[in-house]
């Protein structure tokens, strides 16, 4: 059976911009957001043993979810300059993991990884998919063949999302994920949703319903007036949430699944890499010092 990996890089890299301390190197290079991400791809690694893995990355310019909606992560301030500049050093320790990187312009990380985890169990039926990113986005992608897996955060450890574990946090399938954010919206990507609706009415609504579609065409039917008029006021916004909230699963891509192949950490440049920015605990951790052959008496 074949496995596969496919990480959200530009998720990771927040998550360990906030939760890492900024470590310098010797020569005052900040280093705290590289670290953390070696550091939780490596334990990824370790625990998934994947047999091919993909790490995905979002560009700065625009993609067709701006075009469509200008709005669209609008109110996100800026990202820290400390954290921007270490992108480039994360690119270049994973890429002395071996590990193929995929970013294309017009589109998100998340449309990368939906790709992915489609196209590949569908045409390598034995393939099992590991998603592992701190984005909830993802959650919409869990099905028999693809497992959502989110880093430990804090005392929290990490959490294997399958189609129960989204119901049981969400109260919703993972196929209704799109048309629950499409109610409720998401503060953190500036998706309106439908004003005054809220988690607890939109998983009701769906488990009524079943989806986005048919809560409009059986609107009439509602006997709560308040959610009614709700609805009616906010469904072009709720239409146009559906589309910004959902991850596109067929845009094209140049990269083959030989080409994610995965063959271990073992590299003498990723031991250069690592100790060259004081990274010791990793170094310890991937390239354990040989026992001494020398035969002693205690």
């Amino acid at each position: 059976m074949s496995k596969l990996l496919l990480v959200d890089g530009s998720a990771l890299l927040h998550r360990a911009y906030h939760a890492y301390p900024p470590l310098k190197t010797k020569s005052g290079v900040v280093v705290g957001a590289v670290y953390g991400v070696t550091s939780i791809l490596i334990a990824a690694l370790e625990e998934v043993k994947p047999t091919h893995v993909m790490v995905a990355w979002d560009l700065p310019k625009p993609t067709f979810r701006h075009i469509k909606y200008v709005g669209y992560k609008a109110q996100r301030p800026k990202a820290d300059s400390e954290m921007v500049e270490q992108i480039p050093l994360v690119k270049e320790v994973i890429g002395c993991m071996g590990v193929v990187q995929v970013e294309q312009e017009g589109f998100e990380a998340d449309d990368i990884i939906g790709t992915l985890a489609t196209t590949q169990p569908r045409e390598h039926a034995d393939t099992q998919v590991i998603i592992l990113t701190g984005d909830q986005d993802t959650m919409q992608l869990a099905n028999e063949h693809v497992r959502i897996l989110t880093p430990a955060k804090g005392q929290n450890p990490p959490v294997l999302y399958g189609p129960d574990e989204v119901f049981n946090k969400y109260g919703v399938h993972p196929e209704q994920i799109v048309d629950y954010k499409a109610l409720i919206g998401d503060p953190s990507d500036n998706i309106p949703g439908v004003a005054g609706v809220g988690p607890t009415t939109a998983s009701k609504l769906l488990r009524e319903y079943g989806n986005l579609q048919e809560i409009y065409a059986q609107m009439h039917k509602l006997t709560n007036v308040k959610v009614r008029e709700k609805l009616e006021m906010g469904r072009e916004s709720a239409f146009l949430s559906q589309d910004l909230s959902r991850i596109v699963c067929d845009m094209p891509l140049n990269v083959s699944i030989e080409e994610m192949e995965y063959r271990g950490l073992q590299g003498v440049s990723l031991k250069v890499k690592l100790e060259e920015l004081g990274f010791k605990s990793l170094v310890r951790r991937i390239f354990p010092e040989k026992p001494s052959n020398q035969i002693g008496l205690f």
